[in-house]
């Protein structure tokens, strides 16, 4: 099939699905001025920090979600370095969330 190469070979079926289903919002966000995306991101890591506790964990969730989604869809083509990277922007997140839901 020639639309398969855009796909991760070998990929199990969870990763199969999941890259088909995020084709239409990958196309979406591409089609997008290239400063919407870092933009975005900043405003919801800055939102994480400084608004009231309960919106800025809603804030560092929706930019979980987003890290996480991305990170799990680049996961196969990346280098042990870039994959320690990624791993640590999770982790980062993480931590914001729940420090303002006081957990930490």
């Amino acid at each position: 099939m020639a639309d398969e190469q855009f796909f991760t070979p070998g990929a199990s079926g969870v990763r199969q699905q999941v890259e088909r289903r995020s084709g239409t919002l990958l196309v979406f966000l591409a089609q997008l001025p290239r400063w919407v995306l870092p933009v975005a991101v900043v405003l919801l890591l800055l939102g994480s920090l400084a608004l009231p506790p309960a919106l800025g964990a809603l804030s560092a969730a929706v930019l979980l979600v987003f890290v996480c989604w991305l990170a799990y869809l680049s996961w196969p083509s990346l280098s042990p370095g870039a994959k320690l990277l990624r791993a640590g922007v999770v982790v980062f997140v993480v931590l914001v969330a729940l420090s303002r839901l006081g957990v930490i």
